[in-house]
């Protein structure tokens, strides 16, 4: 996967028969979309040991000689946040860096087509603050009042993440999602009745099943960090970073470099 900067950033390969021809690889049976071209090279070498296929056409192509067309497409960026806002002393710290982060990326994407979105979960609850968007004026509007405070309902805020990316997936079929999840990882309240943590590994499996990217950007302080942030990052099959210095513009450059 590469990046530009110009149009739609992110340049990802395609199985469909859209997007620029870049190179083709031995079909291997797949007829769907052939490369006329490569086929004709790779049977050129040959054609004198066809003789006995060169009496009926004029040019023997055999189907080991097969080749397809291998694509690339542009595709837009889904940045979705997921903060905890529960009552720490670092919430506000938290939310500052994240609103900021937010609208750096969508300053920066307009052009390019990337959405944003976030989701905060504090209580008993997940709520979707931004639906996922590429206007600054929207985002600025949504992010002026963040409810924070309550326990940590890890598992709810992982179970709406899911959700959003599924649905964006349908109305936006070429998205990139890069989810950042922003927390200690010490989840308190559950859904189904069940171990709150356990709940929030399953649905973090499950996320990393469907081969959504994920970052985990660990909120404990140090003194007091008993892994559990990166036990999250495990079952999302996802670094864990701790960011010293939590600053909006920390975080937005953290997010740029995973989306790079």
């Amino acid at each position: 996967m590469t990046r530009r900067k110009s149009g739609r950033r992110s340049t990802t390969r395609t199985d469909r028969k859209r997007g620029r021809y870049i190179q083709a690889r031995p079909a291997n049976g797949n007829l769907n979309d052939i490369a006329f071209d490569a086929t004709l090279r790779a049977a050129a070498p040959y054609q004198q040991r066809r003789g006995e296929q060169r009496k009926r056409v004029a040019f023997a192509i055999q189907p080991q000689d097969l080749q397809r067309k291998v694509r690339v497409k542009k595709v837009a960026n889904l940045v979705l946040f997921v903060v905890d806002a529960s009552w720490s002393m670092a919430v506000a710290e938290r939310m500052a860096a994240t609103k900021g982060a937010i609208l750096s990326l969508l300053t920066d994407a307009y052009q390019r087509r990337d959405r944003v979105g976030l989701i905060v979960f504090q209580k008993d609850r997940a709520t979707l603050v931004l639906p996922p968007t590429n206007s600054v004026q929207l985002a600025e509007r949504a992010l002026e009042n963040i409810p924070v405070g309550g326990k940590t309902p890890l598992s709810a805020g992982l179970y709406m993440a899911y959700q959003v990316i599924q649905r964006e997936k349908i109305s936006h079929p070429d998205v990139e999602p890069l989810l950042i999840i922003l927390t200690d990882g010490a989840g308190n309240v559950s859904m189904g009745g069940g171990s709150p943590m356990e709940e929030a590994h399953r649905l973090a499996e499950q996320i990393a099943a469907e081969d959504i990217r994920s970052v985990v950007v660990n909120m404990e302080h140090a003194a007091f960090d008993q892994g559990l942030a990166q036990s999250l990052a495990d079952h999302l099959q996802a670094p864990c970073y701790t960011l010293h210095d939590l600053k909006a513009e920390t975080l937005y450059h953290a997010v740029r470099r995973e989306m790079s």
